[in-house]
């Protein structure tokens, strides 16, 4: 059973907007930016501005800049990835519009490294046949990204809360979205459980990694905006298509959290890798060998730990030299270093880990959901632009152009009857702008956030844990039906426990609310349906690897899952791709 609301506290305060956006990464950062011509427009963010999966990006951002590139060719390089479940269209927005829309971001003050010409540097990653990965600061791409649209955002009259934790959506009458509650943790004004009245939802809240033990997601993905999407009743699409990063730093047996990532840049300018005989096990597994599509990469790794025992691969990049490790790949340099390894000298223990959700909230061609007035951008949305496995450094670019696209439609959307671009979003005390309202899932009434969940309370802190225990153990890069049986089982017991664990009479079934709770709820609503898409995809595909069904079945499984949050109740529904939406 799934909770339908999040159980909190009723808000204690309320802001109006036009526009807010949820989540504070490229794709959030840019449709901020982009809004605020329009309209109002609130940002918040879980953590602090800059504490997004963004400046973790390593290796950079792809777009066909080079003068022997084309949008043609990172168009077939994507598809390509995807194995067959690619959205065309949207695919080719993303390549076509992507070159100028990584111009625009230099244009906001975003300083790519450059070639003794000056033109932008290029490197290659897996999946591409081109060099056409910009990237700044040597391995700190992200950051710079991050640094240049925070400087933007500063100046735009963008209103911003930190440290707000989104619970649900607001919806109006109609069924629209009017906004979402939240929940601002730590001191400060405005505190505790609020609300933002808003005529637009912008989710762009980032991954889900935090649902395994071991990602290189920071601890801020717990998947919130999906959680908060099926639980408003959006679709929700390909959720059993995680990508496991392929070079992770193995740290060693029993690791937990967030794991240093070893970019694909790396291999790109020239380290491969090896087994502990030092064979490239990669040769004759594909033609671009260590620089295959992520999920070929990650599947030859696990084979070949499988094969020979071992508990982790080697990345060998110590014929690149100390030169190109010092200015090339500092922040890798000094983390490999930190843990007490030297890439000049030795090769790199890595192993796979969960790094990219392909699937996410259902999007169209500009960012709009299943609910009226809901858009999703980023890792958060599934705008078919990944199909079965993101092409590598495509996740900056897609956050960007749509994120953009958004902005577009909303243009149009809020339009003349706009309270106006010079306004700013403000706070009051009471309740009585919440008449009217619906919290999504729950029930009508001054901003109620309990609703009508049912018996469906909170999973405690506690859950965290063992919800990514049970990923880890049958959802992870390889899985079985028996596996994904265990896990749906052991998932479905959490909540029970939950409710029955101390429970007084009268008392509300489950945890206490509070981040933790929420949080571990989130996840555990998360996990649900990815194990129940995993269970119902019986191939394998991209990112995606069922060890019971291992090949690719075109004939039956080309075309997407779409699951739902009905009552209390994950829906998975087969969508052949034929009977796609326009």
């Amino acid at each position: 059973m799934i909770p339908s609301v999040l159980v909190a506290p009723d808000p204690g305060w309320i802001a109006e907007t036009d526009v807010v956006v949820v989540g504070s990464g490229i794709a959030g950062l840019v449709a901020a930016l982009r809004c605020r011509p329009h309209g109002r427009v609130l940002l918040v963010t879980k953590a602090l501005l800059d504490a997004g999966s963004t400046r973790w990006a390593q290796g950079g951002i792809a777009a066909a800049l080079a003068p022997d590139d084309s949008p043609e060719e990172h168009f077939a390089d994507t598809l390509v990835a995807g194995v067959g479940l690619c959205d065309e269209d949207t695919v080719r927005a993303l390549v076509s519009e992507g070159p100028d829309a990584v111009r625009g971001l230099i244009e906001l003050g975003t300083a790519f490294d450059r070639s003794g010409g000056g033109e932008i540097a290029l490197t290659r990653e897996g999946g591409h046949h081109r060099r056409r990965i910009a990237h700044a600061g040597g391995d700190a791409t992200g950051a710079e990204i991050s640094r240049a649209l925070l400087a933007a955002i500063k100046d735009s009259g963008v209103e911003v809360i930190e440290h707000a934790l989104v619970l649900d959506l607001l919806k109006d009458h109609s069924g629209r979205a009017a906004g979402v509650t939240l929940h601002v943790m730590g001191e400060g004004q405005p505190g505790g459980v609020g609300a933002v009245r808003a005529r637009a939802v912008v989710l762009a809240t980032g991954g889900l990694g935090q649902v395994f033990s071991a990602t290189t997601n920071p601890e801020v993905s717990t998947g919130d905006g999906v959680a908060l999407a099926l639980r408003a009743g959006a679709d929700v699409a390909d959720l059993e298509f995680v990508q496991f990063h392929p070079t992770v730093l193995w740290l060693g047996e029993g690791a937990l959290g967030q794991q240093p990532l070893i970019s694909e840049a790396v291999r790109g300018e020239g380290a491969y890798l090896v087994d502990h005989s030092g064979e490239r096990f990669m040769v004759g597994r594909h033609d671009l060998v260590e620089l295959a599509p992520r999920d070929v990469v990650a599947k030859g790794i696990m084979n070949r730990m499988r094969e020979t025992g071992a508990s982790h691969m080697l990345l060998d990049g110590r014929h690149l030299g100390a030169t190109m490790w010092e200015k090339r790949f500092p922040t890798i340099l000094a983390a490999c270093r930190h843990h007490g390894i030297d890439p000049v000298t030795e090769p790199i223990p890595i192993v796979p880990a969960a790094h990219y959700a392909s699937g996410g909230v259902r999007t169209d061609l500009h960012g709009r959901t299943s609910v009226p007035g809901l858009y999703a951008c980023g890792e958060v949305a599934c705008t078919g632009v990944h199909g079965a496995n993101r092409l590598a450094s495509n996740s900056l670019l897609e956050g960007l152009v749509f994120a953009e696209r958004i902005a577009v439609a909303l243009q149009a959307e809020l339009g003349a009857a706009s309270v106006g671009a010079s306004g700013s979003a403000h706070a009051r005390a009471d309740d009585s702008a919440m008449g009217g309202l619906v919290v999504a899932g729950g029930a009508r009434g001054t901003g109620m956030v309990g609703g009508s969940g049912g018996d469906c309370g909170l999973v405690g802190a506690e859950a965290r844990g063992e919800i990514q225990r049970i990923m880890t153990s049958y959802a992870g890069v390889l899985r079985g039906a028996g596996g994904l049986e265990a896990a749906a089982r052991e998932l479905a017991a959490l909540p029970r426990e939950a409710a029955e664990s101390g429970l007084e009479p009268g008392a509300t079934p489950g945890a206490e609310p509070g981040v933790e709770a929420w949080e571990a709820t989130n996840l555990h609503t998360v996990a649900s349906a990815i194990v129940a898409a995993a269970r119902r995809r019986e191939e394998t595909r991209g990112s995606h690897w069922r060890d019971d069904f291992p090949d690719r079945r075109d004939e039956d499984w080309r075309g997407h899952l779409v699951t739902r949050l009905e009552g209390n109740v994950l829906t998975t529904t087969y969508e052949p791709l034929e009977g796609k939406r326009s």
